[in-house]
């Protein structure tokens, strides 16, 4: 018996909604176009196209990967396994560094440890005066950055020196500038060695050393917050993510290395994600 676009959804395995995203992706759709055409019979290559990519994410590979993107901050970037997969948690840490700069004219950014570039981007996407630095010691992970940059920034000025990609472990990559910036952010890796977390679920096939400093979480946290004065102009605001329960630990690090007005803010599961201040 032929099968339509409305059969293979109902008998698939995965829940309704991931295997309309696997579906339209295998079919070259929109999901619009999976209701409107539901009783368009499917050839074989197709079926076999939609069930080898079910297969993999009921193996627990996750969507992002499959698909090859993912969206954040109204942005659709593009994601390999070397990038951790930009998640709605870290939307806040891109808020709130737009507040931090909103009132400064061609503001200077630096992003650390940019991964797929997403929070670099979105900064510059929204405040195209800005000069975005964004660093990282995977240059495969810069790559994947370079093009997130060249699909969503525009070539046109303002945008002609969108993004500076620049290679090397945290403020190492800095090692040939004498830039000073009125924001940095990082979304570091923060989760403890050992944390069952991450070995469940989509973490398992992403990137380990962008999860994990393979020590207590905190080790790239307090290097950052340590050598950020060095490369903050005055009144410069750091921010960085970290884990559900190092609000306290964070904040604490801010206040030893001199940072003023130290405060948390809550993600949109009301967990305190981001904790920043202003040197």
């Amino acid at each position: 018996m032929p099968t339509t676009i409305a059969c293979l959804l109902g008998t698939s395995s995965l829940n309704a909604f991931e295997a309309r995203v696997l579906l339209a992706n295998a079919l070259g759709y929109s999901r619009t176009e999976l209701i409107t055409r539901a009783h368009e019979v499917l050839n074989e290559a197709s079926m076999a196209a939609f069930q080898t990519l079910e297969k993999r994410r009921l193996n627990g590979e996750p969507i992002a990967q499959l698909i090859g993107y993912r969206e954040f901050f109204g942005l659709t970037f593009r994601i390999t396994p070397t990038v951790l997969i930009p998640r709605p948690d870290t939307e806040c840490l891109v808020e709130q560094a737009l507040e931090a700069i909103q009132s400064i004219s061609n503001p200077t950014v630096l992003d650390l440890g940019t991964g797929s570039g997403a929070i670099a981007i979105c900064i510059k996407h929204q405040r195209p005066d800005a000069q975005v630095t964004a660093t990282d010691r995977c240059r495969k992970a810069l790559a994947v950055a370079a093009i997130n940059a060249r699909q969503l920034l525009p070539t046109r000025q303002p945008y002609s020196r969108a993004l500076s990609l620049l290679a090397g472990n945290w403020y190492q990559a800095l090692a040939k500038t004498t830039e000073r910036f009125d924001l940095i952010v990082s979304n570091p890796p923060y989760i403890a060695a050992g944390d069952p977390h991450l070995s469940q679920g989509d973490l398992r096939f992403e990137p380990i050393d962008a999860l994990t400093d393979h020590a207590d979480g905190l080790t790239a946290v307090h290097k950052i917050i340590h050598e950020a004065p060095l490369w903050l102009k005055i009144g410069g605001a750091l921010w960085i993510e970290h884990g559900y329960d190092q609000a306290q630990a964070v904040r604490a690090c801010l206040n030893e290395h001199g940072f003023r007005q130290v405060r948390s803010v809550c993600d949109l599961a009301g967990i305190e994600r981001i904790s920043g201040g202003i040197i």
